[in-house]
């Protein structure tokens, strides 16, 4: 029987910190195969959050053939084939009702994942499945002691796909998270880039038009695509309201400097 270790998530987007555990419990045979269940919609996470089913599908796709596994780390599209949103219990019973005479399941998930685990549905009946959890920086595996299996050398996730989203949409580099395939993925795509992340925050302030943070993100957004007016009229924006914001007052000084540099007559000084 073939052993199948399930790691669901989001995978929005799909990291090198993903595929490293994926690698890992392939590597000390723990199981056969493991399986990146894509959920289409947590009950957990707002669906705005995040991208559309297939682009994070096919982020995993190339992800898992890159791996050192391709063979044995595939990702899985059951949960969209189910109803929404995506519960692990339903999953897991759809699965060993439909392939459990050919599979045995088990799980992987972050310790992070553990103190919240009583809030998940039917999450007894979780526990009756094999549980391996991986470490997560500050967030120890407390709680189920006897019935699940830590994995402390397993690798460390150091970021989650939050801070590649949002590295991304500061239109930083995130060469050192993602595999190169899932990068161009994402750049063809456009998905999180900053003209994305500016379009959300305007949003944003218009629903809070005195949070100075928003303005002050949104300008420097603008300020690292060298749209040097909009970036002022944020950062002015930001001080209207707090005159002594210093990040604020600094940006529009580099603004202005720049604006004075790049616009001064050179005949006329």
């Amino acid at each position: 029987m073939k052993r199948v270790m399930l790691y669901f998530g989001s995978f929005n987007p799909v990291h090198k910190g993903h595929i490293a555990l994926a690698e890992y419990v392939v590597g000390q045979g723990l199981c056969d195969e493991a399986v990146l269940v894509v959920s289409p919609q947590s009950p957990y996470k707002q669906a705005a959050e995040l991208a559309p089913e297939m682009d994070r599908f096919e982020m995993a796709e190339i992800a898992c053939a890159a791996s050192a596994y391709p063979d044995r780390i595939k990702p899985s599209v059951v949960e969209f084939l189910l109803p929404k949103p995506s519960y692990t219990i339903d999953t897991l019973r759809y699965l060993k009702e439909n392939f459990g005479s050919e599979m045995h399941f088990s799980i992987l998930m972050g310790s992070d994942q553990i103190a919240r685990l009583p809030g998940w549905k039917e999450y007894e009946r979780i526990l009756e499945y094999p549980v391996y959890v991986y470490p997560r920086r500050g967030e120890p595996a407390e709680g189920f002691e006897g019935r699940i299996t830590p994995l402390t050398d397993a690798p460390l996730q150091d970021f989650a796909s939050t801070d590649v989203r949002d590295r991304i949409g500061r239109g930083e580099d995130v060469a050192a998270m993602l595999d190169e395939g899932v990068a161009a993925y994402i750049r063809r795509k456009g998905l999180w880039s900053p003209a994305t992340r500016i379009a959300a925050l305007g949003a944003q302030i218009a629903a809070e038009p005195e949070n100075t943070a928003l303005y002050v993100e949104r300008g420097k957004l603008h300020y690292r695509m060298g749209e040097w007016g909009p970036a002022l009229n944020d950062f002015n924006a930001a001080l209207r309201i707090d005159a002594e914001h210093v990040e604020a007052k600094e940006f529009a000084r580099m603004v202005q400097e720049i604006l004075e540099f790049r616009y001064k007559d050179i005949y006329n000084p």
